[in-house]
């Protein structure tokens, strides 16, 4: 079960002074190349250096209430897209729905639905250097929801890169399409200042605080506390990300389907092939904990963070949350690349909840 509310954007930043007693100190994840010295440069020079295309998950049958279309962007965030289709449109918030968040600082194309509007009230929304582009699909029964997409495809630019690139790159990029890209949290998930993690381990002891905040507020704290945690498992296995010891929970790639890992051996060669991936835990009520070595890293990180299993169980109890398993690696598909100068072009599919910075950093070692 996901956490990830579907009006994200009306969370607002609330830390007060109650999450200093449980206060962690992040750490820099490791890199899975660190061998392999960075081409630094520079991302978002201008929104058309980072492209994304969203890849819908299902296309709308052509019957329903909501409307859905496809919308190309730049330097407009999708909280800042629904603002404005409900003030342009005359609709509630609430009736906007989208598959996934996309950055400001980029040009970016994903599908949204939109209740109870008629195909001749799009003429409305008027095209500019913001709202590039508005395709009308079709009408569909059910509203678009977070996680409803396929993924996502990425076209690049940095510029500003060392010489070595054309040493670097491929050495990199040849190493995470065999072994794949370490599948950490990207940092826009604990917020500008990096800290949204520390209410969410305040809440896991502070039955009151929770109780004063709305559900969705609740999650996404604790989500990002998840995140933190899964970071800090992932780190401490980086150089095993592409091995299934025993006691671990492979999720298989085809169907996101879990199993508990008995006999590695027999069961790495599909590893080897991307067929199945070790997990890391995402906690909540009633997700299975690794066990064996795995069960151990994930036993000592939360230790280090000053808390139990006990307690994160409790608190997915309070908070109506079952949890879940995440791939430490996620694969590196339809990769294409070119260098021209100082400038490095990459594009590259990802899968949805991958941030394309787990690219991006194993090759700048910057970010």
């Amino acid at each position: 079960m996901g956490l990830l509310a579907n009006n994200e954007w009306t969370l607002e930043r609330h830390t007060d002074h109650l999450d200093r007693e449980y206060r962690v100190e992040p750490s820099i994840e490791p890199f899975l190349t660190s061998d392999i010295p960075g081409i630094g440069g520079q991302i978002r020079a201008t929104p058309e250096d980072f492209q994304v295309e969203e890849r819908p998950l299902y296309l709308p049958c052509g019957e329903g209430e909501h409307l859905y279309v496809r919308i190309t962007k730049r330097g407009l965030s999708t909280p800042d897209l629904v603002r404005r289709l409900s003030s342009t449109l005359g609709i509630k918030a609430q009736a906007i729905g989208v598959a996934g968040l996309k950055d400001a600082r980029a040009v970016t194309t994903q599908m949204v639905s939109l209740q109870g509007v008629k195909p001749e009230h799009m003429s409305k929304l008027p095209i500019d250097d913001q709202l590039m582009r508005v395709e009308i699909l079709a009408r569909h029964r059910n509203r678009l929801r977070t996680g409803h997409h396929a993924g996502n495809y990425f076209r690049l630019i940095i510029r500003d890169i060392a010489g070595h690139a054309a040493t670097s790159v491929p050495a990199v990029l040849e190493q995470l399409s065999k072994r794949g890209a370490p599948n950490y949290f990207g940092p826009q998930r604990q917020g500008k200042d990096g800290d949204n993690y520390q209410v969410g381990a305040a809440l896991l002891n502070d039955a009151r605080r929770r109780e004063k905040m709305n559900r969705n507020k609740r999650i996404w704290y604790l989500n990002t506390y998840q995140s933190f945690l899964f970071n800090r498992i992932l780190a401490r296995r980086i150089n095993l990300i592409d091995r299934v010891l025993a006691g671990d929970w492979a999720m298989k790639s085809d169907n996101g389907a879990c199993f508990l890992v008995e006999d590695p051996d027999k069961e790495q060669p599909r590893a080897d092939q991307f067929e199945i991936s070790p997990t890391g835990i995402l906690f909540g009520s009633r997700v299975s904990w690794a066990d064996g070595e795995p069960g151990k890293i994930e036993e000592a990180v939360i230790a280090e963070a000053g808390t139990t299993r006990e307690a994160l169980v409790v608190a997915g109890k309070a908070c109506g949350f079952r949890g879940e398993r995440r791939a430490l690696r996620i694969p590196l598909a339809e990769l294409e690349w070119s260098l021209n100068g100082s400038a490095l072009t990459l594009a590259f599919a990802l899968p949805p909840g991958a941030y394309a910075t787990s690219v991006l950093r194993e090759l700048m070692k910057s970010i």
